[in-house]
């Protein structure tokens, strides 16, 4: 068993080409699982990912700051810290902070699963 603090799980950058900005930031909680990845994602102010889509569910648990969830059919919804967010495998979304505020949510999804940019 570990039990770790997310507060002392040390922040890594995670820019890439998934995200409109590179203010965006992983802590890894759960490295050694053989089942799930799970991280906090930071989005700065203002950020998001682009469209994309998951081969495996996703769990989002919004942690601090106020966001937004946004489906390829329209859907959209604001959400902030406690709200808890179900993304099923291969519904295309995207996620991120809103214009005036930060952002960060736990995210789980199986491991292994590929995650399908479908957005340039």
């Amino acid at each position: 068993m570990q039990v770790r603090k997310i507060s002392e799980v040390e922040k890594e950058p995670a820019a890439g080409p998934l995200f409109t900005s590179d203010d965006v930031a992983r802590q890894p909680l759960a490295p050694d699982s053989n089942d799930f990845n799970v991280s906090v994602v930071s989005f700065g102010v203002g950020v998001r990912n682009k469209f994309h889509y998951h081969e495996s569910d996703q769990l989002l648990i919004v942690t601090e700051g106020r966001g937004v969830v946004v489906t390829e059919s329209g859907d959209r919804a604001e959400v902030e810290a406690g709200d808890v967010v179900f993304a099923p495998a291969g519904e295309k979304h995207w996620h991120g902070s809103l214009p005036d505020t930060s952002f960060a949510h736990i995210t789980v999804t199986r491991k292994g699963g590929q995650t399908t940019q479908t957005e340039e």
